[in-house]
């Protein structure tokens, strides 16, 4: 590999923008304990994941009408903490590149400790609260499925439910996210991208705001997009350029999409492979609400109420669209990047019908 004389400033010069292992190690530190549960409960639920997971996909393959010429494969079972490596290593992979290095070695290395330990403390909040991931960027082509035993044994127990319909329900959903991924090769290089160019216009999205304010603060007063976020990732749009917050859109949109694709199906393959679906939904829609003030303002913060909007968002837009022309229309979304839909679309499915489908 030929190495230019920028990418040689660059190494020795500039400090990475976030010393991930010091993340997984305030990560390791802060992660709180799992439920309190029998021996004999423990290695059951770990056995059933590790089995259903190849059976869970092969149900949603026969609702979506994706991959079905690709190998039906396991996922890995991991607790709390092999979850934050694992997701620490998926996002170092995924903004390797994108993000700017730290001016020189010293004060470089005193701001990625410090961007570490912010990133540490997110991971061990959200440790205890993810029930599963497919990470596209790890092992290989196949990435790597993901799920925390002890999350989907506490989030059983709370909503009261039983264990093996809410195995299946979890299973379906990063069932379906692998799926998305691998039965539509071009994804995982366009979200990459899209992911990149957010990252690097980062610095010239914050330059630039300063001298935009009077016309932020114009806009601020007007009634706001519908499409819009609110919080903090409201503010975020705010001080977005119109070429920032063009990419700022396609990401925002094709997530919702995923998300919304995936929740759509672990509800649509129906209640003969999760007979207690209808009761699992509901509940789970009220734990997403749910919690305690701090609990609430620490999800708000680290954007975890957004994404609960990307849920509902993108389930309805699939849902609509499914019941309109069928499955075998919506699945013309996969065949580009331009039959994506727009973010606008997300609200308004029959555009995306009048331009695709």
């Amino acid at each position: 590999m030929n190495t230019t004389g920028a990418d040689v400033a660059r190494s020795t010069e500039g400090a990475p923008p976030v010393d991930w292992d010091l993340a997984v190690s305030t990560a390791r530190r802060l992660v709180r304990p799992g439920p309190t549960v029998t021996r004999e409960v423990a290695a059951h639920s770990v056995t059933r994941l590790r089995e259903i997971t190849a059976e869970a996909e092969s149900h949603v393959r026969g609702l979506t009408g994706l991959g079905a010429d690709l190998p039906l494969l396991g996922g890995d079972v991991v607790d709390r903490e092999h979850w934050i490596e694992a997701a620490a290593h998926s996002i170092a992979a995924l903004t390797s590149g994108a993000l700017p290095a730290r001016p020189g070695k010293v004060v470089g290395g005193m701001l990625a400790g410090t961007a570490g330990m912010q990133a540490g403390i997110v991971l061990a909040y959200l440790s205890s609260r993810v029930l599963g991931q497919y990470d596209p960027f790890g092992d290989g082509e196949a990435g790597r499925l993901l799920l925390v035993a002890p999350n989907i044994v506490a989030a059983q127990q709370a909503l009261d439910v039983p264990p093996e319909d809410f195995r299946m329900w979890v299973c379906l959903h990063e069932c379906t996210h692998r799926l998305q991924f691998t039965a539509v090769p071009w994804l995982r290089g366009y979200f990459q991208e899209q992911v990149a160019a957010f990252l690097t216009g980062l610095d010239d999205q914050a330059g630039g705001a300063a001298a935009r304010l009077p016309d932020l603060l114009r806009s601020a007063r007007h009634k706001p997009d519908p499409s819009s976020s609110g919080g903090p990732m409201g503010l975020v749009e705010l001080i977005q350029s119109p070429e920032q917050r063009a990419v700022f859109d396609r990401l925002i949109a094709v997530s919702t999409l995923l998300e919304g694709h995936a929740d759509h199906v672990m509800d649509a393959v129906g209640p003969v492979v999760v007979p207690t679906v209808a009761t699992i939904r509901e509940r789970f829609t009220v734990r997403r609400r749910g919690g305690g003030l701090l609990d609430r303002v620490l999800r708000s913060l680290l954007g975890v109420e957004a994404k609960m909007k990307q849920y509902a968002v993108g389930a309805k837009f699939t849902t609509h669209v499914v019941d309109a022309v069928g499955m075998e229309r919506f699945n013309l979304i996969w065949t580009s990047p331009e039959t994506l839909p727009l973010r606008a679309e997300l609200h308004d499915p029959q555009a995306w019908i009048r331009r695709v489908a």
